[in-house]
């Protein structure tokens, strides 16, 4: 009888080892395309070892690298572990972070980043540094400051996602950030590029008014798969990234919707300026903060949309980066990298 019992206990696990294992067979893996990766919101920088570096959205900030901008790889993650005042003080995140910003000031590199939930306000922008990014050097270590600014459900009528940090003329710094809501805002930081020094200030919306608290919180709410309430209003303006270029300061930004598949309808607009905060006027003259903004680029024959973009220059070329929900790929988030160049009035226009 005790050897029956154990030849039918042997029989039972085979035969579960074998379900889980054909479940585990069935089961999608990912694959990381080296030619052309899945990617949110990229910024890039190039590294003190000459490879260029990819960070996006992901859990804790997904990284990749380059030596070419043509094949890439895989690397560790910028959060490890993610900050405990982040999963502590914004309600429902759990370290799938967006967003990053990345640049190099005063001998360190710095990244800028978003901790949030969709369709909700409830946000923080937090910062962390690093001496270096060649992982293989001995001073490389991500090393977190805590949150930068912070945004509260119905009391703020803006959202603290989407950073990015522009340096002026004078070395004042400034950071934008925003998403819905009211729009984009830009705040002056102090010279340690962490505490903010002023208010924050809307410099583009999608509505061409202002968008209180009030209206906000009155319109009509909807759910999205999962049962996540948004309520982030009708301003469908997010992701905004300053460059300066000759004497105008250009603020690009996104209109309409991200993360929809072949449903997303991105595209990234621009204006520009002579003074870091505005007014930000596109090609016909309508300012930014009224509803203005010039496209760049939008769905066409190749993408569904193309935005949340970063611009940056490389031995005296500028390149636009950004993620493009391609048709080919059946609306997955591509990389999409072009080089970028300006008109004879000024303006960026893509290769």
């Amino acid at each position: 009888m005790k050897h029956l019992l154990t030849i039918l206990l042997a029989t039972l696990t085979l035969q579960a080892v074998a379900q889980n294992t054909e479940q585990a067979q069935r089961r999608p893996r990912f694959h990381f395309d080296t030619e052309h990766p899945d990617v949110h919101d990229p910024v890039m920088a190039k590294g003190e070892d000459g490879r260029f570096y990819i960070f996006s959205t992901g859990m804790g900030i997904s990284c990749m690298s380059s030596s070419d901008l043509k094949t890439w790889q895989p690397e560790k993650s910028v959060l490890n572990p993610i900050p405990q005042w982040a999963t502590d003080s914004i309600r429902g995140y759990r370290g799938h972070t967006w967003a990053p910003d990345i640049s190099y000031h005063d001998g360190k590199w710095l990244m800028y980043y978003s901790c949030s939930t969709f369709g909700k306000n409830g946000s923080a922008i937090g910062l962390a540094t690093n001496k270096t990014l060649n992982p293989q050097s001995a001073d490389f270590h991500w090393e977190d400051q805590g949150a930068v600014i912070v945004s509260h459900q119905h009391q703020d009528n803006y959202n603290c996602i989407d950073p990015n940090l522009i340096v002026d003329g004078k070395g004042t710094p400034w950071l934008t950030f925003g998403s819905f809501w009211d729009g984009i805002q830009i705040v002056k930081l102090k010279k340690d590029f962490k505490t903010v020094a002023s208010k924050p200030k809307t410099i583009s919306r999608r509505i061409g008014r202002k968008i209180t608290l009030a209206e906000i919180d009155n319109i009509e709410h909807y759910t999205i798969d999962g049962g996540d309430t948004i309520e982030a209003g009708e301003n469908a303006v997010e992701a905004p990234f300053i460059i300066k270029n000759g004497k105008y300061y250009y603020l690009f930004v996104s209109f309409d919707f991200c993360c929809r598949g072949e449903r997303s309808t991105y595209r990234t607009v621009v204006g520009r300026s002579k003074k870091v905060n505005g007014p930000y006027m596109d090609r016909k003259g309508i300012a930014m903060e009224k509803g203005g903004g010039e496209t760049l680029i939008g769905p066409n024959e190749s993408f569904f949309g193309v935005g949340h973009n970063s611009a940056y220059q490389v031995d005296g070329q500028w390149y636009f980066l950004s993620h493009a929900y391609e048709k080919a790929y059946n609306g997955q988030a591509k990389v999409f990298l072009r080089k970028m160049y300006f008109d004879h009035d000024g303006w960026p226009l893509l290769e």
